[in-house]
């Protein structure tokens, strides 16, 4: 039987490698391998999809002993959680390398670290021991680090660098944490089914535990006020890297606090649910009015991102309650890790098209663009409707569930549902600013979309309507394992 997890998660690798041992590899090959590679891993990600999840537990299962004296092993799976992020992860890179095919200077880096990258984040969905886990979530650190400060904008040596430092010192508290647990079961063990199965810390160490979790996963997300290296980052990466490390990176953080937290120290993380409820609350609300006070088109969906992922948070929190609707909140938690990835991709996408043809994100440089690039202009205004909520797209179904779950555990939480009407006033004013009325100038001669921009935003506008419209076929396979998990 093939492995087809383990071929999934290192195709892309394999690509890496070739293109690195390929020194003389011009532009246009490069970026036809890293397609291709890609795609093979989106074609392994949808064949995962087909054979399905099982309603308990892993499945697709593949390990491997590594180091026997420690318990550490080469162990991937996934369930109704991880399977849709898997999914979501393959299309936002294959999408992001179809865009990049126009990149000529150091094309065979660009790609070789995008597909480390892809390894990396699909690696962090499928790991089943801890160790791997870690292992997997640093190195995506690697990738994005030179992939920001490579081929990002004026300041991205500054940029690359806070996102490093961030990130690397946040993840520490996850190892310690993981420490603790395996020191804490018995047979002592770094299998995360395991772990999950009986969580093996209690009282003070698994507070300790959940509180290490909590910082590595808040600055991964990002919460506030742990949120500040994710503007210059976003504003700064090149086009793609903002899709990948919006569409893909934060979710690493959201998923951790689901199978970590919720999981492995469910007890700690009741007693502390309604704290991280408020803190995600605020913090949604701080992303809406701080998107709201934005000019910069790119830095404005930047923002939205602290208030989507703020809202992903709160619905973890509801999960971890000892209450009804927690099945509810956290597939609605789940949804929206994968239309975030879908809606906040496709916008990055389109944000970056305009700066490529204007050189300029400001919102009042524009004007009129509806009649001057109308592909590109009503794919924005159907991204930002996704953005603000609107029903029938992608982010109303699991929004609804949260604030559903949310008004049932935590009423005062459900506060953070002023963002919604926040990001509604946000998008109408970029809308109505830069596309609508007269445009200005020389961007009165700006080009549509070209064949590649279309091939890489069309798929990610055509899953924001297929979720919103037909959302059971994602709820369907999340709702089996969150069933299961939260009785």
């Amino acid at each position: 039987m093939i492995p087809i997890v383990s071929a999934t998660l290192f195709l892309p690798l394999l690509g890496a490698a070739l293109l690195a041992a390929w020194r003389g590899a011009p532009p246009r090959a490069a970026h036809a391998l890293g397609i291709a590679f890609s795609g093979l891993a989106l074609l392994g990600a949808a064949w995962m999809w087909a054979r399905g999840a099982s309603g308990e537990g892993f499945s697709q299962v593949e390990e491997v002993a590594w180091i026997p004296s420690l318990g550490v092993a080469y162990r991937v799976g996934v369930d109704g959680i991880s399977l849709p992020l898997v999914l979501m992860t393959a299309v936002l890179f294959f999408v992001s390398l179809v865009f990049s095919a126009g990149i000529r200077e150091r094309a065979r880096s660009y790609v070789a670290l995008f597909l480390l990258l892809e390894t990396a984040s699909l690696g962090v969905f499928v790991a089943l021991d801890a160790v791997l886990f870690y292992v997997f979530f640093e190195v995506t650190l690697v990738g994005m680090y030179f992939i920001i400060s490579g081929w990002g904008y004026e300041d991205r040596q500054r940029a690359a660098l806070m996102f490093f430092l961030y990130t690397l010192l946040g993840s520490l508290p996850l190892l310690l944490a993981i420490l603790g647990l395996y020191l804490g079961s018995e047979p002592n063990t770094f299998d995360m089914r395991e772990l999950i199965a009986n969580p093996p810390l209690t009282g003070l160490a698994a507070t300790l535990a959940l509180l290490a979790m909590l910082v590595t996963f808040f600055v991964k997300t990002p919460v506030f006020p742990l949120h500040t290296w994710l503007p210059a980052a976003h504003v700064e990466a090149p086009t793609a890297g903002s899709v990948i490390l919006a569409g893909v990176l934060l979710k690493l953080g959201t998923y951790g606090l689901v199978r970590f937290a919720l999981q492995m120290t469910p007890d700690a993380f009741r007693d502390l649910a309604p704290y991280v409820a408020a803190l995600a609350a605020f913090s949604a609300l701080y992303g809406a009015f701080v998107a709201l006070g934005q000019s910069d088109l790119k830095r404005l969906v930047a923002y939205t991102s602290v208030n989507h992922m703020g809202y992903v948070v709160l619905g973890v929190a509801v999960a971890a309650a000892a209450t009804g609707a927690r099945a509810v909140a956290l597939d609605g938690a789940v949804l929206q890790m994968v239309s975030h990835g879908v809606v906040t991709g496709a916008l990055f996408l389109l944000v970056g098209m305009l700066q490529d043809r204007a050189h300029t994100r400001e919102m009042g440089a524009f004007g009129g663009l509806l009649g001057v690039v109308p592909g590109l202009g009503w794919a924005f205004v159907l991204a930002a409707f996704a953005s603000l909520g609107l029903p029938g797209l992608a982010h109303f179904p699991a929004e609804f569930q949260i604030f559903l779950g949310t008004l049932r555990v935590y009423p005062p939480a459900v506060v953070a549902v002023l963002g919604i009407a926040v990001t509604a006033g946000l998008y109408l004013r970029a809308i109505q600013v830069a596309f609508l009325g007269e445009p200005r100038g020389e961007r009165r001669k700006l080009r549509d979309l070209g064949a590649r921009e279309t091939l890489a935003v069309v798929p990610l506008l055509a899953l924001t309507v297929l979720i919103g419209v037909v959302p059971s076929l994602a709820l369907g396979v999340i709702h089996a394992t969150t069933e299961a998990l939260l009785p």
